[in-house]
């Protein structure tokens, strides 16, 4: 069946069916449930889908495993069934297909969640998963693999490879999701995704889902102009409409049908449709190709070569800021942290940047609404100080409010300001701040961040798509030295550091030991470490830090601060630890990061009287 398929879609177009999800929602099954378990549970429901699009004329039929991956189906607590699942769904289908001279195809979508370098789940992980659940789909016979929906094309080449491990000549449709332009979720364009996937050794390329005829008619003919391989298009019933409460779509049987003509006549081999389609789709669109209408229309395009859009060479680190500079130079730096105001009154961290500068310090630290409370924007902020004070910004960027579309507009944004120096970090999460119930998004955590980021330095977008010149950032990450969990801390920061990370910056150190342990750990994937140093105020600060902010602070220093007669002495106690600590570090690190509590900037330049720097008689 295999050379069968692949020998009739290079004669003729082949009808695949339409959405599984749709009539199954339709037939009562709530949104909530778990469609692909109803292969185990309801067999008998999922066999009665499939023979209502085989009665209509589809010559394929997809597997009702779309999400039967260990990644979606642990949603439901049934990461161990990925096998039986995906077994039932295609001797199901097989099963619905008897009497029928089709192919059944094993439906494949992608894992759900962020891979390298966008995510933690790395490229072997996420082949592994393809692997299982092809495998199990190829135990039950299937006869092509379809690999749809994929917004990522670095996904996609993982399930493709996994698809090729499985069983080398198992046909392999390989589809992406689009939007209204033709690009990918990654922003990869037709012209991109269609050489890579000719490339990567798919037998048929396509687009499906997402977008109604129109646009994906728009994409498949640009598709067609970079690869001679079969094309397959399969879209959504139009763009689903909000009608009492539900999402209708709303393309007639008839509209789906005479796009089903334009696809052919454009070079499409395998037509269907996504979300929205119906086996009365199906049958109007099999009525229309029967006739014939457009496959003497079928035009052989001249396919233009494709170069692989190639990454520009990054500014080099000491020529993007002075605090790269320093830092090539093997310098100690000295940053001091300024928090952005709850309103729009700047006069206190424009004096005190102004302040920070005159005694010598390095650079501002901002951080990005720091545990997840509401501030003004950090990266406004960052503009200002280096405008109006004359120092260099180091702005926190954070993963928590942005999906990846935001933080490639505002990385862009923050480049042409002149915000040269970064520090990629996760975020705390809202319910630690005064907002509770806002929504986080963490699209990405800092690794992806990181990657993305360096990308954008090497004149590359998120879906590796050249933007023009290439930004020029001093990619700094976090590190915290003081977790109970320190090897999954290591193994992160190695993957910060293999993503693109350039310098790092510690969460407060109050245990020298700690830091000392760290360092050897990291000592194979070095870069340079800033050290985080935090002057106490009080007691219930050190408090606070140990036992709510989970910073390693030791019973020793607790109870110095303790000891304390007052609030002063209690301050002046606290800047005293940090300064022996300052002096503890400064030969085992490369610069400092000095917190100023409750705004106190002075106390920062008291802790920094430690590296003897000179201290003017004005002060903040």
């Amino acid at each position: 069946m295999a050379g069968d398929f692949i020998d009739r879609i290079k004669k003729a177009p082949v009808l695949c069916d339409g959405a599984m999800g749709t009539l199954l929602y339709a037939k009562g099954i709530f949104i909530n449930r778990c469609y692909d378990e109803l292969n185990l549970s309801q067999p008998d429901f999922i066999r009665g889908v499939h023979r209502e699009y085989l009665q209509a004329g589809a010559e394929i039929i997809e597997t009702n495993t779309f999400g039967g991956n260990s990644f979606r189906l642990a949603r439901h607590s049934m990461a161990d069934r990925v096998h039986d699942i995906n077994l039932a769904g295609a001797r199901i289908a097989h099963e619905a297909a008897k009497s029928f001279d089709v192919w059944v195809g094993g439906s494949v979508g992608p894992l759900g969640i962020r891979i390298e370098p966008l995510g933690k789940t790395s490229f072997d992980e996420a082949r592994a998963a393809f692997r299982q659940q092809i495998a199990a789909l190829a135990e039950g016979g299937v006869d092509l693999i379809i690999l749809e929906t994929f917004g990522y094309i670095e996904e996609l080449h993982q399930a493709l490879l996994a698809a090729r491990d499985v069983r080398a000549n198992l046909p392999v449709v390989a589809q992406v999701t689009i939007d209204e332009d033709g690009n990918c979720l990654d922003g990869s364009t037709p012209e991109t995704f269609g050489p890579r996937l000719t490339e990567w050794g798919a037998d048929v390329i396509g687009c499906n889902c997402s977008v109604g005829p129109v646009a994906m008619l728009d994409a498949i003919e640009r598709v067609r102009a970079v690869t001679s391989l079969p094309l397959a298009a399969q879209p959504n019933a139009g763009v689903p409409r909000s009608v009492e409460g539900r999402n209708i779509y709303l393309c007639s049987p008839e509209y789906m049908a005479s796009y089903a003509r334009k696809f052919v006549a454009a070079g499409v081999r395998l037509v269907g449709g996504c979300c929205g389609t119906t086996p009365d789709h199906i049958r109007v669109m099999k009525s229309a190709l029967r006739a014939g209408e457009a496959r003497s229309k079928t035009a052989v395009t001249q396919v233009k070569s494709s170069v692989e859009p190639a990454a520009i060479s990054a500014v080099p680190i000491e020529q993007r800021s002075r605090l790269g500079q320093k830092l090539a130079k093997g310098d100690f730096v000295t940053m001091v942290e300024i928090v952005p105001p709850k309103g729009t009154d700047i006069h206190k961290e424009l004096e005190g940047a102004r302040f920070l500068k005159s005694v010598g310090v390095d650079g501002i630290n901002i951080p990005d609404s720091p545990r997840a409370s509401a501030r003004m924007s950090n990266q406004a902020l960052s503009v200002l100080v280096q405008q109006e004070a004359g120092i260099e910004a180091i702005l926190h960027y954070t993963c928590r409010d942005r999906n990846v579309l935001c933080i490639q507009s505002d990385l862009l944004g923050a480049a042409a300001t002149g915000i040269r120096n970064l520090i990629c970090i996760t975020g705390d999460p809202p319910k630690m701040g005064n907002y509770p119930d806002a929504t986080a998004v963490f699209d990405v955590d800092a690794i992806g961040l990181v990657n993305i980021v360096h990308n954008l330095n090497r004149g590359l977008d998120i879906g590796g798509n050249p933007i023009g010149a290439g930004t020029a950032f001093v990619i700094g990450v976090g590190a915290n030295p003081g977790v109970p969990n320190l090897d999954e801390e290591i193994r992160r920061f190695e993957y910060k550091v293999e993503a693109g990370g350039e310098y790092a910056v510690t969460q407060p150190v109050f245990d020298l030991s700690l830091l000392e342990n760290f360092l050897r750990r990291i000592e194979h994937c070095r870069i340079p470490v800033v050290a985080g140093i935090w002057p106490l105020v009080s007691v219930r600060n050190a408090e606070f830090m140990k036992n709510e902010l989970r910073v390693s602070v030791p019973d020793s220093i607790l109870e110095r601060m303790a000891k304390a007669r007052n609030l002063e002495a209690a301050r002046e106690e606290g800047i005293a630890i940090a300064r022996e600590m300052l002096a503890s570090v400064r030969d085992m690190v490369q610069g400092a990061q000095i917190s100023a509590p409750l705004g106190r900037y002075a106390s920062a330049v008291d802790v920094l009287e430690a590296l003897g720097t000179a201290r003017p008689a004005a002060s903040v």
